[in-house]
């Protein structure tokens, strides 16, 4: 049969979670993939309260809702960035603190470490998020990048994130990096060599989201297959090149989503030039079965029209493995 689907719940914190269970069921998900925010999966409140945990799973259950990751992006961002005034606004004012930017990065690595701790407490195997990067600043090379202190990044990242990976293993969690422009791998190469900078441990893979390759004219399919042993969790997002009439840049030009002088743009899942049929069948190739989980960022779209219109494409492109040769029924008895 098809995977599941279920809907990041990320971009619908404005929603409590009952009122937003109730819709994704009535639009037939199958269940939620949790954001740390909002009143969706509060790490603090799981981790002091088995009756806070019980409510949570009480209320998927109402509504015939599974849950097989939760979301701990915007606190992950913070273990490894150089923190200024953007990253006050994304995380809870305990973790803010006085805004040091070296007492962030400890007080979120830590937070990271009890959402390892509160996912296996919730019964869920899979974290996903992001890591930050302490040399994203230094894409472009000018003034000349001294590679060495690329080398030295990814150093950093493995000493942070080394001792959060220890605690995952220890409850028997994994964790799985969006790959993503701002991250420590944004592509094929800094994949790479992010998975080698931590050992290639299997506490650390990734939560596949084809839409932050495709303006960077990568092969989503492609990337499936090269980290196979790595694709813990998958999301479907879509995102739209527009870069033909010569004067949208694919660098964003510091604009906004949505803006039309943008060169790319988060579309609905169907409504872009993700190859999401390529991508199933890679998905088959590997074995994967675990859900495919809607994220859904479309600024020209009504949000309650495109997350069921996102779970019908999905339905309609998702298909099982043949267990059978095509031609099978061909061969002789003889």
């Amino acid at each position: 049969m098809a995977r599941p689907v279920t809907l990041f719940t990320g971009q619908w914190a404005d929603l409590s979670l009952a009122e937003l269970a109730q819709k994704v069921s009535d639009w037939g998900f199958d269940g939620l993939e949790l954001a740390c925010w909002g009143d969706h999966f509060e790490v603090d409140k799981a981790l002091a309260s088995d009756k806070y945990m019980r409510e949570k799973r009480d209320l998927l259950e109402k509504y015939n809702l599974q849950c097989w990751a939760i979301s701990n992006h915007l606190v992950g961002q913070c273990v490894c960035d150089p923190i200024d005034e953007r990253h006050k606004g994304i995380i809870p004012p305990r973790l803010w603190g006085d805004g040091n930017p070296e007492g962030v990065r400890q007080r979120c690595a830590e937070e990271i470490k009890n959402t390892a701790r509160a996912a296996a407490a919730f019964g869920v195997k899979i974290v996903n998020g992001f890591t930050g990067s302490p040399i994203w600043h230094q894409l472009y090379s000018f003034p000349p990048n001294d590679f060495a202190q690329i080398e030295a990044g990814y150093q950093e990242f493995a000493d942070r994130w080394n001792p959060i990976l220890d605690v995952f293993d220890e409850v028997g969690v994994k964790f799985g990096l969006e790959v993503h422009p701002t991250e420590i791998a944004y592509d094929f190469v800094t994949t790479e060599k992010t998975l080698a900078a931590v050992g290639r441990r299997l506490a650390f893979g990734i939560n596949f989201d084809p839409s932050h390759l495709a303006h960077q004219l990568l092969d989503s399919a492609a990337f499936v297959e090269e980290f196979a042993d790595r694709i813990y969790h998958v999301h479907v997002k879509d995102s739209k090149v527009r870069v033909d009439n010569g004067r949208r840049s694919i660098l964003g030009s510091h604009l906004n989503f949505g803006d039309a002088r943008r060169g790319w743009d988060f579309v609905s899942p169907g409504h872009g030039d993700v190859d999401f049929e390529e991508i199933f069948r890679a998905l088959n190739r590997i074995g994967y079965n675990g859900p495919l989980s809607v994220e859904w960022e479309d600024s020209g779209m009504d949000r309650e029209w495109g997350a069921p219109d996102a779970l019908e494409f999905i339905r309609n492109t998702d298909f099982a493995p043949s267990a059978v040769a095509f031609d099978a029924a061909f061969a002789s008895d003889e």
